[in-house]
């Protein structure tokens, strides 16, 4: 595992997980496959760990105070928390893991022509079944962040979600040890979006596999996760391109603030609302592209995407889709039927005798 500080998206792939999280790796696969993502960088799991084993609260290690914590005395395990995450966000990383983010960042900038590019912010997280699912509020995502100042403080703010007190009672609950702890951060270009969403290269109410649904909305994707706006769906077959469409009345949308910092929740003009927010050719695009990640992935994937004022198509994130896939995971370890059952139901439970 590298202990580099800092690592490009062109420069990590699926295998990177434990360094990286599943964002990173997820963004360095795509971009390997040739799918148009937005450029940036991780911040690795190593430059975390490094942060944390010099912190301490009230003379404790970080690791120390938390396993001191009690998950069923919920005003303490709240305060303690609370302790941690403030001295996280607040203590400076160490020099040169702040001098890796910092120039990492100039690179970028450099790269994207803008001495004050935007970037969003956000925690990628290194475990499927602890991080990823199962801790409420993990996944924080800053949008619209500029400077390098103001980068650090966001990586910081992405490390203290690991010490919420969700994810640290579940942590404790399941005696989790804290030096198997992981945290990366994935820092990317933003993408001016006119219109943003999500989809499955499946249904996600049906779980058929010869379609692709969307959602989206004008904007901002921030609006449809967090359930801001009713988006506009979208169900497309992938063997004859049909298109079924439910156009909702957007009343919200998610905008970068006027003060080209931050994000703002403003109202959508009113010869916008009824609007479908993407076109016919936009939804061909998306779906042939998320076609083309389904191939690479070999299953059916949940995405994040974005198209900005040119109709240009950009994946923000893709992983595997779960509902369904685990529906078929039980289907399959079911026991299977074995011919007399049958005959034994009919017989009231007993086993034919003879032959």
């Amino acid at each position: 595992m590298t202990t580099a500080p800092v690592l490009h998206f062109r420069d990590v792939g699926l295998g990177d997980v434990a360094t990286v999280g599943g964002k990173g790796a997820s963004l360095g696969e795509l971009l390997r496959a040739g799918i148009r993502v937005p450029t940036g960088f991780a911040v690795t799991t190593a430059a975390f760990r490094q942060t944390v084993e010099h912190l301490t609260v009230h003379g404790e290690p970080v690791p120390v105070r938390v396993a001191t914590l009690d998950p069923a005395d919920a005003e303490a395990l709240a305060a303690g928390c609370a302790e941690i995450r403030a001295v996280l966000e607040s203590a400076p990383p160490p020099d040169d893991v702040a001098a890796a983010v910092t120039a990492a960042y100039a690179a970028l900038c450099e790269e994207c022509g803008d001495p004050s590019l935007p970037v969003a912010v956000r925690s990628s997280a290194t475990s499927e079944d602890s991080a990823e699912a199962s801790f409420a509020g993990l996944q924080d995502t800053y949008l619209w962040v500029r400077g390098a100042e103001s980068v650090l403080a966001h990586v910081r703010r992405c490390w203290a979600s690991l010490y919420s007190v969700e994810s640290v009672t579940y942590r404790l609950r399941r005696g989790i040890p804290e030096t198997d702890l992981g945290m990366a951060v994935v820092v990317q270009r933003m993408v001016g979006a006119r219109s943003s969403g999500v989809l499955f290269t499946r249904s996600p109410l049906t779980g058929d596999k010869s379609v692709v649904a969307i959602d989206a909305s004008w904007g901002l994707g921030s609006a449809v996760v967090s359930g801001d706006v009713t988006p506009d769906s979208f169900v497309v077959s992938k063997v004859t391109g049909e298109i079924k469409r439910n156009v909702a009345t957007k009343t919200r949308w998610h905008r970068p603030d006027p003060s080209g910092y931050g994000v703002v929740e403003a109202d959508v003009p009113g010869e916008l609302q009824d609007e479908p927010s993407i076109s016919d050719d936009e939804i061909a695009g998306l779906v042939a592209v998320a076609r083309q990640v389904e191939a690479h992935y070999g299953c059916p994937q949940d995405i994040e995407w974005a198209v900005n004022d040119d109709g240009e198509v950009f994946l923000l994130q893709s992983r595997p889709e779960t509902v369904w896939a685990d529906k078929d995971r039980a289907r399959k370890a079911a026991p299977a039927a074995r011919p007399y059952d049958h005959v034994l139901n009919l017989l009231g439970g007993k086993r034919p005798t003879g032959g």
